[in-house]
């Protein structure tokens, strides 16, 4: 004998079945093994639409799961070339079906997020400078390939500026680049790992400069101000930087390495991404940049002053070499 259950009128019912001369092609047939609670015809049509429910259920569950591997959430700050290229995988994910989720976030709960699952990946992390952060999380992070090489932080002038190669040159042209009575070196907010440097810097080489530190826009407006004037000016800035891509500038070399050089760009995604979302893995792992590249990929987003139409420029005019990384994902 067997114990078979069924549902009547939002009610759990069971039922006492015998295999002998129990007649299969009437499952319902009247028997005095149901007792009373043998179903009639109206119990027997309400049987469909729990049917249907369950049925639901399944497919609701299996497109529940479909939509989880088809979307992630990216990790972004509220850098120039972070925005940048966020929007821009973003974009190009969208291509492939995958949603993008951007959640800005800053560094160091940006690691504690990767760590909990509540992000997925974050597309910039430079190391060495970052190692501290991977090293401290490396249970719960996996640090990826490589898109772009040798980000760095700089002192900059024009390039119409004759006679500065190096940062020791700044020492004896230094009437030349006097503001407000004082020799000076332009650069951003007090506290930037960029502004301790330049200030190593004009102590290691004797300078005898001051940093006027500000807001990177006050010391852009400078330098848009200066090259307009095609006078000299000299400031503080890093690569990647859309402003490389706008104004022809010169790079003084820094024998004594007082500023960061050779930093690897890489993205990071939570452990198991791999495996979760192997395409997106393989396309993001096949990316690479060069500075003119993501220059004017930032540059674009400035004109346009809008991330989602200059990221989508920029793909439009950059078609061949996306495609190239979005392949990764079919070779796979």
């Amino acid at each position: 004998m067997s114990l078979l259950f069924y549902v009547v009128s939002g009610q759990v019912r069971h039922r006492a079945t015998t295999h002998v001369g129990y007649d299969e092609s009437q499952p319902w047939q009247s028997c005095s093994a149901y007792g009373d609670d043998a179903p009639d015809a109206n119990d027997r049509i309400s049987m469909q639409p729990i049917k249907i429910a369950l049925i639901g259920a399944v497919f609701f569950s299996a497109a529940a799961q479909v939509a989880a591997a088809d979307s992630v959430t990216l990790g972004t700050n509220n850098w120039a070339e972070n925005v940048a290229v966020s929007n821009m995988w973003q974009q190009l994910l969208a291509e492939k079906n995958i949603d993008v989720e951007l959640s800005e976030i800053s560094k160091p709960l940006l690691f504690g997020g990767l760590a909990s699952g509540d992000i997925d990946l974050f597309l910039e992390v430079w190391i060495p400078s970052d190692q501290t952060y991977v090293d401290r999380y490396s249970q719960d992070v996996e640090l990826h390939e490589t898109w772009y090489d040798d980000a760095r932080d700089t002192l900059v002038v024009p390039s119409y500026v004759e006679g500065i190669d190096s940062v020791a040159d700044l020492a004896e042209r230094e009437e030349d680049f006097t503001y407000q009575g004082q020799p000076t070196i332009f650069g951003i907010g007090p506290g930037a790992t960029i502004s301790d440097e330049t200030d190593a810097a004009i102590e290691q080489y004797s300078l005898p400069f001051r940093q006027l530190s500000s807001s990177e826009t006050a010391m852009l407006a400078q330098l848009e101000e200066a090259y307009r004037r095609k006078e000299p000016i000299a400031l503080t800035l890093w690569q990647p930087h859309w402003v490389f891509a706008k104004y022809d500038l010169k790079i003084l070399d820094d024998p004594k390495g007082a500023l960061v050089s050779g930093q690897q760009v890489k993205w990071l995604a939570e452990k198991g991404f791999d495996e979760s979302h192997p395409g997106v893995a393989a396309m993001l792992d096949a990316w690479h940049m060069t500075p003119e590249q993501l220059s004017t990929l930032m540059l674009e987003i400035e004109k346009t002053g809008d991330p989602d139409q200059g990221a989508a420029q920029w793909i439009d005019d950059n078609r061949e070499l996306v495609d190239g990384w979005l392949a990764a994902d079919d070779d796979g």
